[in-house]
């Protein structure tokens, strides 16, 4: 059995950005096994810069170590949020900075069940090609670690609030589709072509979900 190291040096010396690992594989419906901060310093800092740049490529906001073939829990993620005003206050989607997370969780950000959720698309760089509506809650409590091995325990909302649920998913071998309103299912070519801008009413009331 090849160690985790090993692993990850064999990996680091194949091209960049690194391969993605598509629906289907194994390791995206297994659960990551937790990270030790066992890896060299140099080695942790170099996987970390490769899932940036892999992630930066792709384009994503987000990835997780599963989508690169390592069982654990690791993702980053990093959202310019480069879209037009009207689309980012309607999904409340404003600028992340880079972060680590490390063996991380999620849950809703009230316990008692009466925070709002939110329902947009969302696609994924396992997955490519399509996209799905999926509600989640706006707010999410994310505890974890950051690269340093330091304790986070953060309230993060809105779009941010999505991509670390999404990103800690992947954590638990869980697609975004397993959560998706089926019917609203369309290839990211017609999400550009005929419903770029427009409100999520409209694109509910076009496909009737």
């Amino acid at each position: 059995m090849i160690e985790f190291g090993d692993q990850v040096e064999r990996l680091l010396e194949g091209p960049r950005p690194l391969p993605l690992v598509l629906a289907g594989d194994p390791v995206l419906r297994t659960t990551a096994a937790p990270y030790d901060f066992s890896l060299p310093g140099p080695l942790w800092s170099e996987l970390l810069a490769a899932m940036r740049q892999t992630m930066h490529s792709a384009p994503g906001v987000g990835l997780a170590a599963p989508q690169i073939g390592l069982g654990i829990r690791v993702a980053v993620l990093e959202d310019p949020a480069l879209v037009p005003p009207e689309i980012a206050v309607e999904r409340d989607r404003f600028p992340v900075g880079f972060r680590v997370l490390v063996n991380p969780s999620y849950e809703s950000a009230d316990a008692a069940g009466g925070m709002p959720t939110a329902s947009f698309y969302e696609g994924c760089l396992s997955v490519p090609g399509y996209q799905a509506v999926v509600t989640r809650s706006a707010s999410v409590r994310l505890r974890c670690s950051d690269e340093n091995g330091h304790a986070v325990d953060d309230i993060v909302t809105g779009w941010a609030a999505r991509i670390v649920a999404h990103e800690i998913d992947h954590l638990d071998g869980v697609l975004y589709l397993d959560r998706a309103l089926t019917r609203s299912l369309a290839t990211s070519g017609n999400i550009a072509e005929l419903y770029a801008g427009r409100p999520m009413t409209e694109i509910r009331a076009a496909l009737g979900f």
